[in-house]
């Protein structure tokens, strides 16, 4: 996909993360995958994000700014990620076991919240960007839907209100979107080049710190997960060679 997107446009791709939480509520409504498949698909996960930031994040900023600008982006965006790390923490710092859940569910949302905002800013500058930007988080969501429903359901909270819950999910990448795309549209070689080096810190940050140990927890051996993760980093590939 080439060319420039209309902010309409954006925002609807920016629905695109959405759709891996939303399959992730259909699947622990429906019934609870293995661990070694749970633990594959992050693994998957991982290799989309570091193929993000390795082909698409940071060879496109070297095209606009400076090697040291780059290496300070990168740096801002591991303490970025380092402060979604806190906040989430905080949101999940509840006394009971209800004030936990709405805590994870918003951890949730903040970081559909980063996932709109790469995928704004990654379509101010270039379309296909914005397209494989949006197009690799849905793999990489779909655990945190699963996961919240389960948790609602181990609360005690009905269907109704599980699903109105994730209903609402949808709103908050729009958001991000939205404030990404506006700030970077028409800016500068410079300042674009800084933000897409941000956004590869966040994303490596997060893939080593996050969501690796994450996937580890759940058991999948190494036979699993390191194709799996070799799966996600070619998907990712073939995605920017072929569909960009």
């Amino acid at each position: 996909m080439e060319g420039e997107l209309s902010l309409v446009q954006v925002l609807l791709l920016a629905l695109l993360p959405t759709l891996g939480t939303v399959l992730g509520v259909l699947l622990a409504e429906w019934r609870r995958p293995p661990g070694w498949l749970t633990g594959g698909a992050l693994h998957m996960a991982a290799g989309l994000a570091t193929a993000v930031a390795a082909i698409e994040l940071i060879p496109r900023s070297q095209d606009r700014t400076e090697t040291w600008i780059i290496a300070i982006a990168l740096l801002v965006g591991a303490c970025v990620s380092l402060g979604f790390y806190r906040i989430s923490l905080r949101m999940q710092g509840g006394a009971n076991g209800h004030s936990l859940i709405w805590g994870a569910y918003t951890a949730i949302a903040i970081d559909l919240f980063s996932d709109g905002l790469m995928t704004g800013g990654g379509s101010a500058v270039e379309g296909d960007l914005g397209v494989l930007l949006a197009a690799s988080q849905v793999v990489g969501n779909l655990p945190g839907g699963f996961a919240i429903t389960a948790g609602f359901r181990h609360a005690g909270f009905d269907r109704d209100k599980r699903l109105k819950a994730a209903l609402s999910y949808p709103i908050v990448p729009v958001i991000g979107a939205a404030v990404g795309f506006l700030a970077l549209n028409g800016a500068g070689d410079m300042l674009t080049g800084f933000v897409l080096a941000l956004f590869a810190g966040l994303l490596i940050t997060a893939t080593v710190e996050d969501l690796v140990p994450e996937a580890d927890q759940l058991g999948a051996p190494r036979r699993i997960s390191s194709p799996s993760f070799a799966v996600g980093f070619v998907l990712l590939l073939m995605m920017s060679a072929y569909l960009a």
